[in-house]
């Protein structure tokens, strides 16, 4: 019965509302795109599309007035009589006239800075109106691809079939169309909720839009605006120091307020600074419009070129607030040639400011996205979209939701998977992969393309097989993997397996079971590189890389036990015997030796670091985020990391059950990690690590504690928070007790952007501290500075410190090259 109704209550909740759409032009007949509607003195309203067209639904009242407005427009009012829906009303805007008082023209007195320095001063009142409130959101973005060459420095270009679809010949076209419904909940200063309604992806019926509110929330009465880096609102408390401003004019609104537009000037290129507009109300000194671009090195990202802002407010007054109503966000990007366009726009509606939430209002879920979100119809969006879409956009949903439901079809995926599985004899190197994307599988075969030295192997190649199926849906992953690495110099091959099951997206439970012989380095965290280590080795014959043969048998579990609260386990049976150098082969200093594989003596040549031995090791650890928010989809549940808070590590070890009782030994092991962001000053981030050992006078040098230290000069951490920079590998191992400290600041220009002449580098100042204490060894410590954010054009991957350490006095230096691209 119910299901009967529903048409019917639909219709008749329609009839509640009346319809008004037309265009918005200027008085040549040009379209003004962005113009902004609303209802006077309610919170109902919307937006122009780039095509000046707009679509308004009202609640019937009698004699409604609209207000059309843009930035450089006179402000239009329009009472209506509507007798019909939808009622057609195309408004044609008039160019504002600015006027300066002849008093201000003749002043001496830059008055644009009293106009500032009132909003400044008015910030707190301004705000704390507006502190509480639920509101209406919606989201349009969109990505367009412009000239996407066929080879960029001789490599093809190969975006997959799907995306390949959407670009003509010159390719370009539009890769991202979607929207967003949702309602928010706020309560300054951080308090926040969205209930995601609606979530349309043009081409993926099954996706969500990443369009939130959450991530939308730029507020120029804060101090600093987050967009990528933190860039200096035109109000801030320090605003002078970073700008300059004229008054350009004034005019008066449909409420017959003074509105002042000033101009933004920004004192030095390289700052994280805003340049434009910014429009200040007479005698409130509330925020009126924003008008604001930002160049992309300001906001520290080479590929965007600029990015422009715009807000704009509506005043109530029947309950005299200012509201933004609407934003709008349009950057243009690109490398090589290729351009990348984008614009969002939000509408805020239906303001409800109250007076106090329930308690329950506010949890860890800061978003949820309903379960039907992406199942609504045309009908609905028609319906609900505040900003009409242009011919474009309503080709592009038509032809992706159409090559969606080809895409989707067996034959389809077959044909395409049969064209991406043709194996060619190139494949034998490279890789091959066959996929049945229909049935969720994939076979790959990983080439022969891993070869690299050490001396204990001399060249080692590496290659593998697995296989994997997937469920999108429940989030389910299962992989089976092995793995073969040969030596040449010491002619032996080693085999590993390993099995890894997902059991869901909602707490991630993972098993992994794996097993078989590899080479281990002494220190499990592989402070050195295989390409690192490779390069040291044949061009400076510094063999740093240690080595141990390991037979072993691991299983692992980990899962999400609670909000921001993850807990692992692990079960290993390990043999472990020593290896010796096989290989003296360097191009360069052959008259030289390398060192030996013993860590523990480095020119012992005849005796290895430990004795063959077996071991059982159990691990219990957890890793806590405190203050995690959540996002909650159909698809499962997202953690995200709430910045205020540090990271806990915790875990326990126990080695039994080995071949000799020496060998065991307890182990507990702590660390926090966190940084913290000083507004426009950078950011300070420090690592810090403690543990002891029990029982442990005789164990195996291999399960002592290792620190990452670095004798190549190579840096490959976007950060140096887990390693120190000139340590001797194996020198501090320990097997009692341990502290380390890591820490590091990084400027993001607010000092770089300062300094004459260096500042055209567009670098960040980094220093650092590091510190080491263990019972048997002298306190090491470690000072470093240097430029971070340096390369060629867009490409900032370099980094360079100098470094001075201290060793119960000994003093050593050295420099550090960072290349963060070679990461692995």
């Amino acid at each position: 019965m119910i299901k009967c109704f529903a048409p019917l209550l639909f219709f008749i909740s329609f009839l509640n509302f009346s319809q008004v759409k037309g265009t918005i032009t200027d008085e040549k007949g040009n379209p003004i795109p962005f113009a902004i509607v609303f209802e006077e003195n309610t919170y109902n309203s919307t937006t122009a599309n780039e095509k000046g067209e707009y679509e308004l639904q009202l609640k019937k009242s009698q004699n409604p007035t609209l207000v059309f407005k843009y930035l450089g427009f006179k402000t239009k009012r329009e009472t209506l009589t509507i007798k019909e829906t939808p009622f057609i009303l195309n408004i044609v805007l008039v160019e504002e006239n600015y006027t300066l008082n002849e008093v201000i023209i003749n002043t001496k007195v830059n008055p644009a800075i009293a106009i500032i320095k009132k909003a400044i001063a008015s910030r707190k009142e301004n705000t704390e109106k507006v502190n509480r409130y639920t509101a209406d959101f919606y989201s349009r973005g969109i990505f367009k691809l412009k000239n996407l060459p066929k080879k960029i420095m001789g490599m093809k270009v190969d975006l997959g079939d799907k995306m390949s679809s959407y670009l003509d010949s010159t390719g370009s076209g539009i890769i991202y169309l979607s929207e967003t419904v949702s309602k928010i909940s706020f309560e300054k200063p951080k308090q926040f909720k969205e209930k995601i309604i609606a979530s349309k992806i043009a081409g993926d019926n099954k996706g969500y839009s990443y369009n939130t509110a959450l991530s939308t929330d730029y507020n120029f009465y804060e101090n600093t605006v987050n967009i990528q880096t933190n860039l200096i609102s035109p109000i801030a408390n320090n605003a002078f120091n970073y700008y300059k401003y004229k008054l350009e004019g004034t005019f008066f609104d449909q409420n017959n307020q003074q509105i002042n537009k000033i101009k933004v000037i920004p004192k030095r290129d390289k700052e994280p600074v805003f340049e434009g507009y910014i429009y200040i109300v007479e005698d409130s000194w509330a925020i009126y419009a924003i008008d604001l671009t930002v160049k992309g090195y300001r906001m520290n990202d080479e590929f965007t070129e600029s990015l422009q802002l715009k807000q704009n407010f509506d005043y109530n007054a029947t309950n005299k607030l200012w509201a933004k109503s609407n934003q709008s966000i349009a950057f243009v990007a690109g490398a090589f040639g290729i351009q990348f366009f984008g614009n969002f726009n939000h509408v805020f509606s239906n303001y409800n400011f109250v007076e106090s939430f329930d308690k329950k209002t506010f949890t860890k879920e800061i978003i949820k996205i309903e379960n039907d979100a992406n199942k609504k119809d045309d009908l609905y969006w028609n319906t609900v979209r505040p900003i009409p879409l242009t011919q474009e956009e309503v080709q592009d949903y038509s032809k992706k939701d159409s090559i969606e439901t080809v895409r989707e079809s067996k034959k389809y995926l077959d044909s395409i998977d049969a064209k991406n599985n043709k194996f060619k004899i190139v494949d034998l190197l490279s890789g091959y992969s066959f996929k049945n994307t229909f049935k969720k599988y994939l076979l790959q075969y990983y080439g022969l393309n891993s070869l690299t030295f050490n001396t204990v192997q001399g060249y080692s190649l590496s290659t593998g097989i697995s296989y994997s199926k997937w469920n999108d849906e429940t989030g389910k992953r299962t992989k089976f993997k092995t793995t073969f690495n040969y030596g040449f110099a010491e002619d032996r091959l080693r085999v590993s397996g390993e099995y890894s099951h997902r059991f869901n997206n909602i707490n991630y439970a993972n098993i992994i079971i794996s097993g078989g012989t590899k080479v281990n380095q002494f220190n499990d965290n592989e402070p050195i590189s295989n390409f690192i280590n490779s390069i040291s080795s044949i061009f400076f014959k510094n063999n740093f890389m240690k080595l141990y043969n390991k037979e072993f048998l691991r299983v692992q579990y980990n899962q999400d036990i609670a909000n921001g609260v993850n807990l692992r386990g692990k079960l290993e049976f390990s043999q472990r015997k020593p290896l010796f150098n096989n290989s003296d082969y360097s191009l360069f200093n052959k008259d030289q030796l390398y060192t030996s594989n013993n860590p523990i003596a480095p020119n012992d040549f005849i005796n290895p670091g430990f004795e063959t031995h077996r071991l059982t090791s159990f691990n219990l650890g957890a890793k806590i985020n405190f203050g995690n928010k959540i996002i909650s989809r159909p698809d499962g549940k997202y953690n995200i990391k709430n910045d205020r808070y540090p990271t806990l590590f915790l875990n326990y070890e126990k080695a039994f059950a080995a071949s000799d009782k020496k060998y065991e030994f307890s182990k507990i092991d702590a660390k926090i990690s966190h940084s913290i962001t000083l507004g426009n000053k950078g950011e300070l981030a420090a690592t810090i690590n403690a543990g002891q050992f029990f029982n442990a006078e005789n164990i195996s040098f291999i399960d002592f504690k290792h620190f990452n230290g670095n004798q190549t000069h190579i840096g490959l951490e976007a950060k140096y928070l887990n390693n120190f920079l000139l340590l001797p590998y194996y020198s501090n191992s320990t097997n009692k007790s341990y502290f380390q400290l890591h820490s590091e600041y990084n400027d993001n220009g607010f000092i770089m952007n300062k300094m004459p002449l260096i500042r055209a580098l567009k670098s960040k100042l980094v220093m650092g501290y590091h510190a080491l204490r263990t019972t048997n060894a002298k306190p090491y410590n470690e000072f470093n500075i240097g430029l971070d954010n340096l390369g060629f054009g867009k490409f900032k991957m370099f980094r360079i410190d100098y470094v001075q350490s201290y060793n119960g006095g000994i003093r050593n230096d050295g420099i550090l090259f960072g290349l963060k691209f070679l990461n692995d």
